[in-house]
Formats: C-alpha cells, sequence, structure tokens
C-alpha cells in the first residue's frame, strides 16, 4: 500500500523535519480563511440572527441584496488584503507580516462582528476579518515555498488547504452547535472562536524564523537544516538563491512593471487564471450558500448536510496532499478537473428533472455533490496553491502572488454577490440548473490545464525560472530536466536568455568531462523537443 514518504533522499543536507514542521505550522492560517467562510452559511440560516438582523418588514427574512452583500462583502476585503500583501510581505519580511495581519487587523474584523447588534456594523466587521484573510491567505504561500524542501513542498503548501477544509468543517460543527440557541451566543459562539485561531498562530509565529529566501537569510537557512552557518551545502545553497536573485536583477529592478514581462506576465496569466478558475467550479456555493440551498430545494436536515459535505471535503483533502507530490500537478488537475465536471452535470441534471420529494433523487445528489467535493479537495483545492506558490522569480515573487491571490477573492466575490440572484424564485430562478454553470467551467478547466499547467514536481524554486526560461509547451514541460547552474553565470553573460545560459554551461561542461559519461541534458537536441 502506497504511503506518503515525508523522509528525505539520501542526497538531502542536513535536517528535512525543521522545514516541515515549519510549514505546516504556517498553514495553520488556512484555518482563519475556512472558518470564516463556513461559519457564514450557518448564521444566515439562524432564527434568532434573522430576527436581529433582518427586516421586521420582509418577515424577518434577508432579500438577495441583503444576502449577497453580508456574504460577498468578506471577499471584497480579501482581495483588497491580497492586493496589500505585497507591500507588507516586502517591507517586513513575511513572518511579521502575517503576524500583523492576524493579530490586528483579522482579530479587529472579529470584534466587530462579535458585539454588533445591527447589520451595518456586522457587515464592516467582515470587511475588517476579511481584509486580515486576504493578507493571510497571500503570504501563507509565500512562506511555505520558500522554507520548504523541494521534494516535499508540494505536500507542504497543500496543507494550507487541509487547514482551510478543517476550518470549513470546524464552522459547520460549531453553527450546529449553537444554531437552536435562542439567545445572541448563537452566533456570537461561532463568530468569537476566531480568536483562537489567530491566537495560536500569532504566538507560534513569534518562534519561527524568517525565511531564508527573504534578504537571502543564510541564518534561517542554517536554522532549517539544522547545520552551521558555515556547512558547506549551506553556503551553495545560500549562493545558488543569491546568483538567481542576481540575475533576475540584472534584468531589471524590481516592480510591479516586471510582473508584466517575459515569462514572469505568463506565469502570472496562469497563476491568475487559475486561482479564478478554482473559485469557477462552484465549491463556495456549497459552502456559502449550502445551508440555504438545501433547505430551499425540500432537502431534509440542512445543517446535518452541511457538515457531512464539510467532513468529505477535509478527509479528501489527504489523498491530495499525497498524489501532488506522486502525479505531479499536471495530472492531477486534469484528473480533478474531469471527475468535478462529470459530477456538476449529473447533479445538475438530477436536481433538474427531479422533483422535490423524490427522495430517491435528493440521495443521488447529495451523494455527487460529495463525489464533486471530493475530486475538488483532492486536486483543485490543494494544488492550485501549490503551483501559484512556485510559479514566480523571488523579486517579483510577493508582488505576483498578491495578484494570484486576488484573482482567487475577486471570482470569490463574485460568486457570493451574484448567487442569491442565480438561485433566488424572484430572479433568474436556476436552482439545481446553477450546476451546469459550474460544470462548464470545469470543462474550461481542462483545456486550461493542458495548454498552461507546466509541472514543477521535484523542482526547486530557482529551477522553475529555468523551466520556463526554456520551455514554451506545457505539454511538453515533463520532458525538461535543469541545467544551469545560477552560481557559475558570468557577469558578461547575466542579461542573456536562460535557453543561451544552458547552452553555453553545457559547452564548457561537455569540454572537461569524456564523452563516454557526459551529461546530455541541455544539449541543442533536447532544446528542440521544448519546443525552443
Amino acid at each position: 500500500m502506497a504511503k506518503l514518504n515525508l523522509s528525505a533522499p539520501p542526497d538531502y543536507p542536513g535536517k528535512s523535519w525543521p522545514a516541515i514542521m515549519i510549514g505546516l505550522f504556517v498553514a495553520f492560517g488556512g484555518v482563519l480563511y475556512g472558518y470564516d467562510t463556513g461559519t457564514i452559511s450557518g448564521i444566515l440560516a439562524m432564527k434568532f440572527w434573522l430576527g436581529e438582523f433582518a427586516d421586521a418588514s420582509n418577515n424577518n427574512e434577508l432579500t438577495a441584496n441583503q444576502t449577497s452583500l453580508i456574504v460577498s462583502i468578506l471577499s471584497a476585503g480579501t482581495f483588497i488584503g491580497a492586493l496589500s500583501a505585497a507591500p507588507m510581505a516586502d517591507k517586513l519580511g513575511r513572518r511579521i507580516g502575517l503576524m500583523v495581519s492576524c493579530a490586528i487587523v483579522f482579530n479587529l474584523g472579529v470584534i466587530l462582528q462579535t458585539v454588533s447588534t445591527e447589520r451595518n456594523l456586522f457587515i464592516a466587521g467582515r470587511f475588517f476579518a476579511g481584509l486580515g484573510v486576504g493578507l493571510v491567505s497571500a503570504i501563507i504561500p509565500m512562506y511555505q515555498s520558500e522554507t520548504a524542501p523541494k521534494w516535499i513542498r508540494g505536500t507542504i503548501i497543500g496543507a494550507y488547504q487541509l487547514a482551510i477544509t478543517i476550518g470549513l468543517f470546524l464552522a459547520a460543527i460549531v453553527n450546529n452547535s449553537s444554531k437552536d440557541r435562542n439567545d445572541s451566543g448563537s452566533y456570537r459562539i461561532p463568530i468569537a472562536v476566531q480568536f483562537l485561531w489567530s491566537l495560536v498562530l500569532v504566538i507560534g509565529l513569534i518562534f519561527l524564523p524568517e525565511t531564508p529566501r527573504y534578504l537571502i537569510a543564510v541564518a534561517s537557512l542554517a536554522k532549517l537544516r539544522r547545520l552551521p552557518i558555515d556547512h558547506p551545502s549551506i553556503q551553495e545553497e545560500i549562493s545558488e538563491i543569491a546568483a538567481n536573485h542576481a540575475y533576475e536583477m540584472s534584468l531589471g529592478k524590481a516592480s510591479y512593471a516586471d510582473c508584466f514581462r517575459g515569462t514572469v506576465l505568463k506565469r502570472l496569466i496562469t497563476g491568475c487564471a487559475l486561482q479564478s478558475l478554482q473559485q469557477l467550479t462552484g465549491v463556495n456555493f456549497i459552502f456559502y450558500y449550502g445551508t440555504q440551498y438545501f433547505q430551499n430545494a425540500g432537502f431534509k436536515n440542512a445543517f446535518i448536510i452541511q457538515v457531512i459535505t464539510n467532513s468529505v471535503n477535509v478527509a479528501s483533502t489527504f489523498p491530495g496532499l499525497y498524489l501532488v507530490e506522486k502525479m505531479g500537478r499536471r495530472n492531477l488537475l486534469l484528473m480533478g478537473a474531469v471527475g468535478m465536471c462529470v459530477c456538476q452535470y449529473i447533479v445538475a441534471i438530477t436536481g433538474t428533472v427531479a422533483s422535490f420529494d423524490n427522495t430517491s433523487a435528493q440521495k443521488a445528489a447529495i451523494a455527487f455533490v460529495c463525489f464533486y467535493i471530493f475530486f475538488f479537495a483532492s486536486s483543485w483545492g490543494p494544488v492550485a496553491w501549490v503551483v501559484t506558490g512556485e510559479l514566480f522569480p523571488l523579486k517579483a515573487r510577493a508582488k505576483c502572488l498578491s495578484f494570484t491571490t486576488a484573482s482567487n477573492w475577486l471570482l470569490n466575490f463574485a460568486i457570493a454577490y451574484a448567487t442569491p440572484y442565480m438561485t433566488d424564485p424572484e430572479h433568474a430562478n436556476l436552482g439545481s440548473k446553477v450546476f451546469f454553470v459550474w460544470g462548464t467551467f470545469c470543462l474550461i478547466c481542462i483545456a486550461f490545464v493542458w495548454f498552461m499547467i507546466y509541472e514543477t514536481k521535484g523542482l526547486s524554486l530557482e529551477e522553475v525560472d529555468e523551466l520556463y526560461g526554456i520551455v514554451n509547451k506545457a505539454w511538453l514541460s515533463k520532458k525538461f530536466r535543469p541545467a544551469v547552474k545560477f552560481a557559475e553565470v558570468d557577469d558578461a553573460v547575466r542579461g542573456a536568455s536562460l535557453a543561451e545560459i544552458a547552452a553555453a554551461q553545457e559547452r564548457r561542461r561537455s569540454s572537461i568531462v569524456p564523452q563516454h559519461i557526459r551529461d546530455v541534458k541541455g544539449t541543442e537536441a533536447e532544446k528542440n523537443q521544448f519546443g525552443t
């Protein structure tokens, strides 16, 4: 039986467990994201909350406009927070940036929501909580990608999505426990619990190091590897990081304009589209509006169904953490897109042709919703964060990740705002037909992965730069083998393309290595395979 291998490769210098444990701990920040996202689904269906915050003139029910605003305002805050993450992470550092985001910004939002007794203050609280979540959601994958060993980086970054699913699950549990209270504790308890998640993360970050790639910090790298600063492997790795950064800077100073030049632009388009499509698969329709949807569709025990779907979401993420390093990024995303597409269409057809009182059809729809969640949670859920965390060069990483994360939240906002109008009987009244929309976007996901997603499994972040510099067709990326040593790049050729540098270094190596043991990677014949 296959199992996840946490043992470092034989040639890996020093200890691997410190970097693994640090990356997994930082992933805990995903609980803030997931819990804050999931808790609103149950709160909107609580009788006491509706009695306090909905209009009596509307029979204590929210209008589609009010529902859209309350749910989507969090995503508007996260969009702004994600864009603000780049200057914060570059000026304060990844570690301090996370601490400020949690301790100050996010907690302010939680306080406003907890003390609120009327709708406007509650909405303001959700905006500031979203601002904090947006900052955290951009900086955490950055911190993880810059500290995790390359052989398990996908699993470490994917653990962020696992934490998101755990947060969603905990929100469903707490909502289900407090929903029948006939006092303000029905909604204040689920909201105030978020202080605990923030406190755990902030206290832990006090003792963690800054990433070694931020300011090229050799002390942080040595701490992660549990090796002395002057150890040869530490000096070699930090030299490669520094040399890669020097090569990047030789092409121009780091600025927002650099995000829209050369291969960085291609990577930015890939990352933004990937994060946008992750939202357009419709997963947050289930977690934002699932309780209301199941109630309106005639399902019994809607709160219990929401707990079940969140349980499936958590459990299904574990296979994804294993498969991301076994199947690779491309294959796993392709598998997930096909599975989600099939399940969405089945749910749409079942809900459209069957009546509310058809118990068998209800059970079938719930089953395929769970299958859909399985495919999402084991593929597009974690892997979207993995791929975007690996894509970008050091000088533009913070800025590009803020754009890709902002894309995620922009579509999150759009879906959260539009969905009530899509399903409301007084507007589009799509009902279960909304799953046709999500299924069609899943179909688009299949083509997108084939043409745009490069395989980055097993590559260092510096080698990903070389991959995009040499290979220009995504489906040929599996054949790529790194050939450039940035520490060997001469000042005279720093402005050259990576393909030219790789060829020059290969010629130099070939001149001193006997023909019968010559390493053929990087030769012109191989480059032709990549379409360069």
